[in-house]
């Protein structure tokens, strides 16, 4: 079965500029990207935060003062214990990413998701296609600690901050299945829009982990180098579409749509170009 191939800029454009910031999402637009990926954590005061950690990582953030956050200290930066306003202060970009060289260092902050989503929106005009897919940054053993205790109070957030978002611009994915449950009987009942939901793992088999969820999602998405042609023919045999995270060499994107995937996840869009050539 061919289908076209769904790009996805991951953090927006990790491998170009600092990630999960306004400025990478904009920039990503400027590619032939059809969804922004990005990452949602919350807050003390239960703001809906764009980070893929549900702390202040060492790598690249700085202290307001300038200085470098330090690894040992991560653990006392746990997002859900600080309010946005201290989150915001903290610099995510100047120092760059050691694991990114071609990242441009400037200065950043950790925007809330509506601020990311009202300046993506503004740009719809002039791209109107592109969509979002929203990982909602959750696991089993961090309730309590780094998120709410119950499902519901984090998506429900989520959700409240997407009420105004064309619901077919939006993917929702989680690994946590728990996430993805809730969501799909809150749209079943009506409370929630029909956005579509994305299923990630990592190595997971595709069998196990649909019995597991309890319901066929749009889209299975997996690590790249756990994928298999049998894992994609058994997701197309139901329906479901099969996008992979994260690829970032050309030949790979290339080996896994001759493989047959839907989707491609990347932290460089400026790349896009060169497989669609």
């Amino acid at each position: 079965m061919i289908q076209s191939i769904i790009f996805q800029g991951h953090r927006g454009c990790r491998g170009l500029l600092p990630e999960n910031t306004i400025p990478a999402f904009l920039e990503a637009l400027k590619y032939p990207i059809d969804y922004l990926e990005l990452d949602v954590c919350l807050s003390k005061d239960l703001d809906v935060v764009v980070s893929h950690e549900p702390y202040i990582n060492s790598l690249f953030s700085s202290y307001p003062t300038g200085k470098a956050v330090r690894k040992s200290e991560e653990k006392n930066l746990n997002l859900f214990q600080l309010s946005y306003e201290q989150i915001r202060s903290f610099d995510v970009g100047q120092r760059g990413n050691k694991l990114f060289p071609e990242q441009k260092p400037m200065a950043a902050h950790k925007p809330l998701l509506a601020e990311m989503l009202k300046a993506c929106e503004t740009q719809r005009k002039k791209y109107p296609d592109f969509g979002y897919n929203i990982e909602i940054k959750s696991e089993e053993r961090e309730y309590g600690i780094s998120q709410p205790q119950e499902v519901n109070v984090f998506c429900d957030k989520v959700f409240e901050i997407l009420k105004n978002i064309n619901p077919e611009h939006i993917i929702v994915q989680s690994f946590d299945f728990n996430i993805l449950k809730y969501c799909k009987q809150q749209m079943d009942l009506g409370v929630y829009p029909k956005v579509q939901l994305s299923a990630l793992v990592t190595n997971e088999g595709v069998r196990p982990s649909l019995e597991k969820l309890g319901f066929l999602p749009d889209f299975f998405s997996p690590y790249y180098k756990s994928l298999t042609e049998g894992k994609i023919e058994i997701c197309h045999q139901k329906g479901i579409r099969v996008v992979p995270w994260t690829i970032n060499k050309i030949e790979d994107m290339r080996r896994l749509i001759i493989m047959g995937v839907d989707g491609i996840i990347t932290d460089y869009p400026n790349r896009i170009d060169d497989i669609l050539s």
